[in-house]
């Protein structure tokens, strides 16, 4: 994929640098509310814990916003994987090489460039948030390849910035007598990278030696409100009409009565009526995701559902349709990868159907006068 540099720099960069800011104030009003932190699925239990992580403004390393873009219009925000995105090698390693080997071999010019900055800032970022030398352990669940080799590459980067980095799959990590996370080998566990998102881990049996176990996490707390997609709709209540958002709803503000939300609907009528994603606030991979719009060449009668229904069971969200750009029968997203506060690169993943899944092909971009 080519792009300009006026185009990453003022249709891609500078939007989620302005997207992930917008979301830092979301997190505000959301912790201010009991009940936008049960609209999210935050377990009762755990809103004092996820605001005091955000009161403390404690420390987050990476995300990476999908947006649609058809070099035309703003790019529209579709959704921030905030706590456990993957691709990351992809797009930091794999595709620089890729620029490396044409511009050697002169498939592309000797001055084409890249949007990508990724590795150099996580390697910053590491060394912003730990002391050299500190030990962070890696978890990631058995049998994942690809969440193994995202905390492989990312122990990667913690090394070359002088951290200390050891691998523990999450099943394996015990609790001491003393309450504390442990390794395998019996390690008292103090700073863990977590390929493993916030709402799975709230609901595990362990989830109550979390705020006690001196373990500091990263991703941290509020991330589980960030990765979200419930924070979709509050992000359209606060900043309604945003050129890089889409209109969005909680499922149940079409049928609970509030007034401000029947309203915000209304005026987002003619967008919903062009189409409609229905979104579970937890899912991964397009798992659960239903497109409906009244364009009947679009899969069945204009429908396109997802066949991995995992995420059936949690509430929903509802956001306006917009379609991403068809190039040579698939379909791109573009994924904008933020590290700390800025976007610091750039990655495509493309499928033949609409909704982006586990196995959408990853494709490396090149940045051209």
């Amino acid at each position: 994929y080519a792009f300009t540099l006026d185009q990453i720099e003022t249709d891609i960069e500078e939007p989620s640098n302005v997207l992930h800011r917008m979301c830092l104030d979301a997190v505000d009003a959301i912790v201010a509310s009991e009940e936008l932190m049960s609209r999210l699925g935050i377990p009762n239990g755990f809103h004092d814990f996820v605001a005091a992580s955000w009161a403390n403004r404690d420390p987050a390393l990476y995300g990476r916003f999908d947006l649609a873009y058809d070099s035309a219009g703003p790019a529209k925000l579709l959704e921030y994987n905030a706590d456990t995105p993957t691709s990351l090698y992809e797009a930091a390693s794999f595709q620089w090489l890729w620029l490396e080997d044409m511009r050697a071999s002169s498939g592309l010019p000797a001055d084409a460039d890249q949007f990508n900055g990724i590795h150099e800032a996580m390697v910053a970022r590491f060394q912003t948030i730990l002391a050299p030398g500190a030990d962070l352990h890696f978890t990631s669940a058995k049998g994942l390849d690809e969440d193994f080799a995202t905390v492989e590459y990312m122990a990667w980067t913690a090394k070359e910035a002088g951290l200390f980095a050891h691998y523990v799959a999450i099943e394996d990590i015990g609790v001491t007598t003393t309450g504390q996370f442990a390794d395998a080998e019996d390690r008292v566990i103090g700073a863990l990278f977590k390929l493993y998102p916030w709402e799975d881990m709230l609901a595990d049996s362990f989830a109550a030696h979390i705020p006690t176990a001196q373990c500091r996490m990263i991703e941290p707390a509020w991330k589980a409100l960030v990765s979200n997609k419930g924070i979709l709709p509050v992000l359209w209540r606060m900043f309604e009409g945003h050129p890089n958002l889409l209109p969005a709803f909680f499922e149940d503000d079409f049928t609970r009565g509030d007034r401000d939300a029947e309203a915000r609907i209304a005026r987002a009528a003619g967008a919903l009526d062009r189409g409609r994603v229905v979104k579970p606030i937890f899912s991964r991979e397009g798992a659960s995701v239903d497109i409906v719009t009244g364009d009947l060449t679009l899969g069945q009668g204009g429908r396109i559902v997802a066949a991995d229904r995992s995420y059936d069971a949690h509430p929903k969200i509802v956001q306006a349709y917009t379609p991403l750009p068809e190039m040579g029968g698939m379909f791109p997203v573009l994924g904008a990868w933020m590290v700390g506060d800025a976007c610091v690169g750039l990655g495509v993943r493309e499928d033949a159907s609409r909704i982006t899944q586990n196995l959408s092909r990853f494709k490396p971009h090149f940045v051209r006068d």
